[in-house]
């Protein structure tokens, strides 16, 4: 027996167990038959007999295993259904005691009412006696629990059942909040970053597909993925094509076009098509799985204004404590002091910080952003200066024509197709966006000489033959040295653009200007991030200056530096960080040391590299800097949600101490506007969650 599952009898492919437990017979046929190997399930409720047939080489383990997680999930079900139980115990037996005390019963049917509600009380609060009781004992002083269950025993103490009954009922609401709060920021990146594939195709040595655990798939295997399916794996497509949903890595809704070559992710969707898979990642080293990994350390990371949150609650209980005493030596009246207990700051101060933290990550990660840590949710709410790398990041980081101007007696077309000639088997990023232009024109390209050869001046240009006369194309420095004449098409072009020469046997073609095409969304970014109180916006590249002049004359940049190493890029921030905080926004491994010493790195799209996203504190899955400033405007709406939460919870339980030292109202008031008031900044928190998304973060959060 196993797991509380015995097999009953088992033959080669057939097995039956007895499960003792009853479960809903639908429910466990599906979940079995969705095992690799499984080919039909039937189950018996009266009996408890599980019949299944299988594939002869599937092990008992493996599906005693498999059964053991179906009920395990039933488990957790039920769990959620006993965290409502003392709610609905104390407030049903409040409101029997509360008619049963005021009406004509017999003096026994009251004390049997008095009773039940006594050991209702202490029964559905013996966790929060337990820890408020040990937590003084072992660490030699009190915390929000040890003033919970001294409430609640004065409250016994006094013969008030039901004052106890209602600081157990508003405790037990708060907490089943800040609960439900946490649970759901677990289920945004969860329901977004969950892969849900239990097993693969995997193609044999003969092409022959079989259905394995996606456990038992490894780096190297090939896998075939169907129309509706989940990719399972990271790797690249070897054959085939389609479409993928890569929402959950990149964070884009369009859905992109796959085919050879192509890499694809785990947990994306194969909306159409079928492609074959080599698999380079499995398990933990999907980005997928690291993703995750991430989001769940990034609950981990404190914030500095919870550590604070945490010191003042914490200083509160000896306050509670003392303000109990000094009002029952004045009124000698034990239910003021006992309005002292059952109203303090603890759990609101306490849970105004976690909740809004935790529930701004969740919100993060809905949208594509993975915020490491709940403290760089506080440094990006008091950002003066915003860094951006150029190539990459502000750019696309594909290079494009902008300009084609032909020389006397050519045209266009000639510049770019004996411009091709020469790249068209090049791997620079300029004979790409050459090629892109031959393509976009329609532009037959000419076949080079017979066995030429082309000729590569590094930082210079290449060269080749056709018809038997030379092909050149590069700089100005490169024509020069061949002595070819360019002076008449220099005052045509613009002095602060990338530009390369054509030429064809010793005669200036034409010119080629090339530019890295802004990213889109880029000036929205950075109007916004205005708007929300950063003036100081900065880019640093490795580019010449002329091109950096240019690139922040268009994007109204405050400054440039131009011509920056890893090592400049790095002195930089850290030069803008003496006066104020600074986000550094990189892509590549050039940006690393920088993102490094920044208060907020942050690394942007699907090209950054595995270094400079290590590196940074957030990652921004997808290409949108528009999320920039929407993750500015978050972490801006999650502080003022927090010094909402103080204010109210120092006003609302201030007042309510006043009232109870005076006898305006009674403990059992008192401990129901308090929980009212922690109930009321747990809900304040978890709103972040419930907000709308509309075109950028900002206005979001202003309006809400």
């Amino acid at each position: 027996m196993m797991f509380g599952v015995k097999v009953a009898h088992s033959l080669p492919g057939r097995t039956r167990f007895y499960i003792p437990k009853q479960l809903e017979t639908s429910h466990i046929e599906t979940w079995l038959r969705s095992f690799p190997g499984v080919y039909s399930a039937s189950y018996n409720q009266v009996t408890g007999s599980l019949l299944i047939y299988h594939h002869i080489t599937l092990s008992l383990y493996s599906l005693k295993s498999f059964i053991h997680k179906y009920k395990h999930t039933l488990k957790q079900a039920a769990c959620s259904w006993k965290k409502a139980i003392p709610i609905i115990a104390c407030g049903t037996i409040f409101l029997v005691n509360w008619y049963l005390q005021r009406s004509s019963y017999p003096a026994i049917v009251k004390a049997l009412s008095y009773w039940l509600s006594t050991f209702t009380a202490i029964s559905t609060s013996y966790e929060v006696i337990k820890d408020g009781v040990v937590h003084v004992l072992k660490a030699r002083k009190g915390n929000a629990n040890t003033l919970t269950a001294a409430s609640i025993f004065a409250s016994l103490y006094m013969k008030n059942p039901g004052s106890a009954l209602i600081i157990t009922l508003m405790s037990t609401i708060s907490e089943l909040l800040t609960d439900y709060t946490s649970e759901q920021t677990k289920h945004y990146i969860h329901s977004v970053l969950k892969l849900d594939v239990s097993y693969a195709w995997r193609v044999k040595e003969k092409g022959v597909e079989e259905k394995v655990l996606v456990e038992d798939i490894q780096v190297g295997d090939k896998v075939v993925v169907f129309t509706g399916e989940k990719i399972p794996v990271d790797g690249i497509i070897i054959e085939g094509n389609g479409t993928a949903d890569e929402a959950s890595i990149t964070g884009e809704y369009m859905p992109r076009e796959v085919s050879g070559g192509d890499n694809v992710y785990a947990g994306s969707v194969l909306q159409s098509g079928h492609v074959t898979v080599t698999v380079e990642k499995v398990g933990e080293d999907t980005s997928l799985s690291k993703i995750v990994k991430l989001l769940e350390e990034a609950q981990d990371k404190r914030a500095p204004i919870q550590n604070i949150a945490d010191t003042v609650a914490e200083k509160m209980v000896p306050v509670s404590f003392g303000l109990a005493l000094l009002t029952f030596f004045f009124t000698r009246n034990l239910n003021r002091a006992m309005s002292m207990l059952v109203i303090d700051f603890i759990c609101g101060i306490k849970l105004s910080t976690a909740t809004a933290l935790y529930a701004s990550i969740g919100r993060a990660a809905k949208e594509g952003a993975i915020v490491k840590g709940s403290d760089h949710i506080e440094k990006m709410s008091k950002l003066n200066t915003v860094i951006l790398d150029k190539t990459g990041t502000i750019t696309e980081g594909t290079p494009v024509v902008q300009q084609v101007i032909a020389a006397e007696g050519f045209n266009q077309e000639d510049v770019i197709r004996l411009a091709a000639a020469a790249e068209k088997n090049s791997t620079h990023p300029i004979a790409d966006a050459i090629m892109k232009q031959a393509k976009d024109w329609n532009i037959l390209i000419p076949i080079r000489d017979n066995n030429a050869q082309v000729e590569t001046t590094v930082g210079k240009g290449i060269s080749t033959w056709l018809n038997g006369k030379r092909v050149v194309v590069g700089s100005l420095r490169f024509m020069n040295e061949l002595k070819v004449k360019t002076t008449n098409l220099l005052q045509q072009m613009q002095n602060d653009e990338n530009v390369i020469y054509v030429a064809y046997d010793q005669t200036l073609v034409g010119v080629v200007s090339i530019f890295d095409k802004i990213r889109s969304g880029m000036h929205r970014a950075v109007n916004n991030l205005r708007r929300q109180g950063i003036n100081d916006i900065i880019m640093l590249t490795g580019d010449k200056r002329t091109v950096a002049r240019e690139m922040a004359r268009r994007l109204k940049l405050n400054w440039y530096h131009a011509e920056a190493l890893p090592d400049d890029k790095a002195f930089y921030v850290k030069k803008y960080g003496r006066t104020g905080a600074v986000m550094m926004v990189g892509d590549g491994i050039n940006d690393a040391p920088a993102l490094a010493h920044a208060h907020v790195g942050v690394t942007m799209g699907a090209k950054r590299t595995d270094i400079a996203s290590e590196a940074s504190d957030v990652i921004i899955t997808s290409d949108n800097p528009v999320m920039l400033s929407e993750l500015v405007g978050l972490s801006k709406k999650t502080m003022n949600i927090i010094r909402q939460n103080f204010i109210a919870t120092f006003a609302i339980n201030g007042i309510a101490i006043l009232f109870g030292a005076l006898g305006i109202f009674s403990p059992i008031v008192g401990a129901a506007i308090h929980n009212a008031a922690t109930i009321g900044v747990v809900i304040n928190s978890a709103r972040i969650l419930w907000l709308g998304r509309e075109t950028n973060e900002s206005q979001i959060l202003r309006s809400a």
